[in-house]
Formats: C-alpha cells, sequence, structure tokens
C-alpha cells in the first residue's frame, strides 16, 4: 500500500542513522580511552594495598621476580634521567674540545656570519636594482674592507699625531703621582720609592726569560689572529655570495624527516641575527660617540681612538663599553689627574645604564630575546672558551638558538594536533564509507 510503501523507508533510514550515531559513539569513547591511556602512560605503577589479614595472620605478597621490581619508582626516574644527562653532557664536552682545538675556524666562521647578516642587506638591495649577484657581493666586500682600512688608518694616524703630546703628560702625570706619594698622606721617602724602582726592574730583569717567551707567544697569537682574519674574509664573500646554496647544500645533509622543520628555522635565525648585528652596531655606535664626546669636553687626549676602540669593544653586550672605556679613564688620569679620571668613569656608567635599560629594549625590541642573566653567562662562558671572539660571538649564538628552538617546540605542538586532526578525519571518512556499503547492501524495500 501507498502508507506502507511510505513508511518502509522512513524506518530504514531512521535505522540507518541511529547504526551510525552509535558507531561514531563507538569510535569516540575509543579514542578517548586511547587518550587517556597515553596521558596516564608515564605514571608510576599503583600502590600495593596493605596485606590482608586472615585468621589474625598477614598474607604477605610473594617476594618480587626481578630485583628491579624492589627499586622504588622514584629512584629508576632519576637513574633513566641521570644517564640520559650523563650522554648529553659527554656529548656538549667533546663539542666543546673541538671548538676549543679548532677555535681559529671557528670563530673566523661565526665572525663571517655576522659580518655577512650586516653585509647581506647591502647586496640584496643592489640585486634588486639590477647588478648581477657576483658584482653586487664583490662590490659590498671591496667598500667593507675599504671602510676597516679607513678605520685603521685614521686609528693610527690619531695615535701618532697625539703621541708625543701623550707622551709629555704621562711623564707629568707620573711626576705629579711621585709628588703625591712623597707629601701626601703616605709619606714616602725618595729612598723607598727608588728601592720600590730598583725592585721593579730586578724583577724584570730576573724574569726576562718568561718575558722573551712571551714575546714569541705573542709572535704565535698575532699568527693565529691574521689566519682567522684571512678566514674571515674569504667566507664571508662566499656567503654574501652563493649563501642561498650553502644552505639547500646543509638542508640535504639532515634526515628528509627533519628537514621541512630546519627549512623553516633557518629563515627564522637568520632574521633574528640580521637584527642583532644590526641593533648591536647602532648601539656601539651611540656608545661610542657618546663617551668620545664626554671624554673630548673634559680634555682627554686620543679621544677619536678611544671612541673607536669603546666601538670594537661595545660588541660584547652589557660588559664591552665599559671595560675598553677604562683605558680612557687611565689616560685621563696620568694626563689631568684624579678628577678627569672619575668625571670619565661617571661619563662611562651613565652611558651604560642608558644603554641596559633603554638602547637595548628600544633598538633590539622582541628581535632577540636573550634574559640579561643569560647573556651575561653567555659572554662568560663564551670568553672561557674562545677569549675575546668568543665573548663576542657568544649572544648571538644565544639567540639564535633560542630563535631554532623555540620555532621546532611550536612546529612539533604543530604537527601533533595537525597529525590528530588527519586521524579524527581518517575515522571518519571510514565510518561514511562503512556506512554507505551498509547502505548499498540493504535489500530494495517495494
Amino acid at each position: 500500500m501507498p502508507g506502507e510503501q511510505q513508511r518502509g523507508p522512513v524506518g530504514w533510514g531512521a535505522s540507518l542513522l541511529s547504526r551510525l550515531t552509535a558507531r561514531l559513539e563507538h569510535r569516540r569513547r575509543e579514542v578517548e580511552a586511547e587518550v587517556k591511556v597515553a596521558e596516564h602512560r608515564n605514571d608510576p605503577p599503583p600502590v600495593t594495598a596493605l596485606p590482608a589479614v586472615e585468621n589474625g595472620l598477614a598474607s604477605y605478597p610473594a617476594r618480587p621476580t626481578s630485583p628491579t621490581e624492589a627499586v622504588p619508582w622514584s629512584l629508576r626516574v632519576t637513574a633513566e634521567l641521570m644517564w640520559r644527562l650523563l650522554i648529553v653532557g659527554a656529548g656538549v664536552y667533546v663539542l666543546f674540545r673541538v671548538v676549543q682545538t679548532l677555535r681559529v675556524v671557528a670563530l673566523a666562521f661565526v665572525a663571517a656570519m655576522l659580518i655577512s647578516a650586516l653585509l647581506q642587506p647591502t647586496v640584496a638591495w643592489l640585486r634588486r636594482h639590477g647588478v648581477p649577484r657576483g658584482l653586487a657581493a664583490a662590490m659590498t666586500f671591496i667598500g667593507g674592507l675599504i671602510g676597516i682600512g679607513l678605520v685603521g688608518w685614521f686609528v693610527g694616524w690619531q695615535v701618532t699625531t697625539n703621541l708625543n703630546e701623550v707622551t709629555g703628560k704621562v711623564q707629568n702625570g707620573i711626576s705629579q703621582i711621585r709628588t703625591w706619594l712623597t707629601h701626601g698622606p703616605m709619606h714616602l721617602t725618595d729612598k723607598q720609592i727608588n728601592g720600590f724602582a730598583g725592585q721593579l726592574s730586578k724583577a724584570i730583569g730576573t724574569n726576562s726569560d718568561q718575558i722573551t717567551s712571551f714575546g714569541f707567544s705573542t709572535v704565535g697569537i698575532v699568527i693565529e689572529i691574521l689566519t682567522g682574519v684571512f678566514l674571515a674574509a674569504f667566507c664571508t664573500f662566499f656567503l654574501i655570495y652563493d649563501g642561498e646554496r650553502i644552505w639547500g647544500w646543509l638542508l640535504r645533509l639532515f634526515p628528509p624527516s627533519a628537514r621541512r622543520g630546519m627549512a623553516g628555522a633557518g629563515p627564522r635565525a637568520w632574521s633574528t641575527l640580521t637584527a642583532y648585528v644590526r641593533g648591536t652596531v647602532l648601539v656601539a655606535f651611540i656608545d661610542s660617540v657618546s663617551i668620545g664626546i664626554g671624554i673630548y669636553l673634559l680634555g682627554v687626549p686620543l679621544a677619536l681612538p678611544i671612541s673607536v676602540l669603546i666601538f670594537l669593544g661595545a660588541f660584547v653586550p652589557l660588559v664591552g663599553a665599559l671595560v675598553t672605556g677604562t683605558i680612557a679613564v687611565l689616560i685621563g688620569l696620568v694626563t689631568n689627574g684624579v678628577f678627569t679620571a672619575a668625571m670619565v668613569l661617571v661619563v662611562l656608567l651613565a652611558v651604560q645604564q642608558i644603554e641596559g635599560h633603554l638602547l637595548q629594549p628600544l633598538i633590539l625590541g622582541r628581535a632577540v630575546r636573550v634574559h640579561p642573566i643569560a647573556v651575561v653567562l653567555s659572554v662568560t662562558i663564551g670568553s672561557i672558551v674562545g677569549g675575546i671572539g668568543g665573548a663576542v660571538v657568544a649572544v648571538p649564538l644565544v639567540a639564535v638558538t633560542n630563535t631554532t628552538v623555540g620555532y621546532l617546540k611550536t612546529r612539533q605542538h604543530v604537527d601533533e594536533d595537525v597529525r590528530a586532526a588527519l586521524v579524527a578525519a581518517e575515522a571518519a571518512a571510514a565510518e561514511h564509507h562503512q556506512g554507505r556499503e551498509e547502505l548499498r547492501d540493504q535489500p530494495t524495500q517495494t
């Protein structure tokens, strides 16, 4: 009948919908159970209940079948954590030993990366204006060398021009110190001062062999510096000329599963390094100009060379400008007296406070997210491992590592979410496909 024909498809559709709903509910419960198992996978084993008492006697459990079952769970977790930490520590120690052995090559390459981060925007600007890649890299590289050469010539010219004046003022300062020692609160006699000078001369004569060996070691240091400068210049040119191909070659060294993550982390790390170098150059320039104007107004000789030295020292964050600025304090002390030296020290401290509380947050901003404690610790460790070069490259390495690790962690969480969504979509598709198969297998009702 017509009424039965209408009730037949409606009842069949309702039964199919109820079956699909039941299957989806069953699948949801299975997924929730799997999630609960995964969440409690690393939980400690349940605590064994107290022995039951039967007929006044306690029935104790049997002895553990293996010694590991008798070890407390917290001790097992601690042991697992410690041996992994020992392996990581051994790997870091071996890495530090390799870097210390090859410190000239390592520091030269890191310095080349810092210089390339500073010069790469110029190369990109020239290429956008139609200059070929090789010519743009050569022009930028040669321009950088000319700039460094002009700065070195200017510093040498200033030192040789003012050397006689500084020497005379140093002699006058030494005479004033001698007068202060004899007529000041110490009341030393000329005989005592001459005795101290004689002991100093005797110490120099006694340790002449050590001084000579220091001279030979200084020659070796100079050779290492020249080698490092040549390697840094060589690597800098090829980084700004063929940096993209070098990065592509490095990506191929990673396993296929890690290439996509590293391909995303690399540009972000390079952006952090570029922001750090630009900001540091600007902060160093402001420090050197401010301190140079201050010591020039105080009448300290060699104000311009000292400013250049402070500019170079400011590449070590927080402490570099202050350490190199002590040279200005000493020159002010021996040339103009204690008051001038104290005023130079006040200028240094004031500029340092402005740098730490105003320049660093405003110029670097959120591009380089490194806490001051991490900066101080990294500078200290870098100076211990690699000397002055290690102190210079420590903070950018920490900043780049922080950016890379943060991106990879974020990507891992996103990948997990995407994987869970894909699993859920595959399960829904399978349920839908199974429902369609059951629908097709149903007999046609008439």
